[in-house]
């Protein structure tokens, strides 16, 4: 819940500038109200844009909600389902988070679903479970078809906003956990599905985490909002 209109100018021009030179694929996920604003500033830009969260609902008396068709009035690629932010502050459950891709699809939005453990699940040995039961709940609600127009966020919840990062191997660890999980539904779909690092990746720390096997990119926070510390991530991706 970052930005004002002022901000957001420079800020989404910047990084436009630098997208020319980007050879790997970008978006920016903004608050609901600067949708307009993003799509003005980064339309026929290399860079897709997208919102941090979608209702579960179609249409109806839902006072406060954003249905998905909403987000594609707006030109939105992506949404962010289940951040741990949701799923902490706000009660988002396993099944809610699955019920919120699943309307992100019915309309032709890629959702990018998290998974994560606490610091207190990490601690009790219990990452594996966790994480597995969060991605379970998603491909039992959208399948295999769903999964091929998905992307998977894994953000370690004790490394988000923090400064401490996941090391390359233990990032790499669960990433390896949950494309294995995925390929049991279909190894052809796996092959393509994009599973993203979220937890304080900074330009200083990207190339080492990108460099492992089953890390394809990242869920960029705090760095995404200083241009050119987004722009190098992205160089470096």
């Amino acid at each position: 819940m970052h930005g004002s209109l002022a901000e957001n100018l420079g800020l989404l021009h910047a990084v436009r500038s630098a997208a020319s030179g980007f050879k790997s694929a970008a978006a920016i996920c903004v608050p609901y109200p600067y949708l307009a604003q993003a799509r003005s500033v980064l339309g026929e830009s290399a860079i897709s844009w997208g919102a941090q969260d979608v209702s579960e609902q179609a249409i109806g008396a839902y006072t406060g909600e954003v249905s998905a068709a909403m987000l594609v009035d707006f030109g939105c690629r992506y949404v962010i389902v289940g951040h741990s932010e949701r799923r902490a502050y706000y009660g988002d459950t396993d099944a809610l988070v699955a019920a919120k891709a699943a309307a992100a699809l019915a309309v032709g939005l890629t959702p990018v679903f998290c998974v994560g453990e606490t610091l207190a699940e990490r601690e009790a040995g219990i990452t594996g479970a966790v994480v597995t039961r969060q991605v379970d709940a998603v491909l039992a609600r959208i399948g295999s078809g769903g999964l091929a127009r998905s992307v998977v966020a894994y953000e370690p919840v004790w490394a988000i906003g923090t400064g401490i990062t996941a090391t390359p191997a233990q990032a790499q660890e669960v990433h390896a956990l949950i494309r294995a999980r995925l390929a049991q539904t279909s190894v052809e779909v796996v092959k393509g599905v994009q599973i993203l690092y979220g937890g304080s990746v900074k330009p200083g720390n990207a190339a080492e985490l990108f460099s492992q096997p089953d890390i394809d990119g990242g869920l960029i926070g705090g760095a995404s909002l200083v241009a050119s510390d987004f722009a190098a991530i992205c160089a470096v991706a």
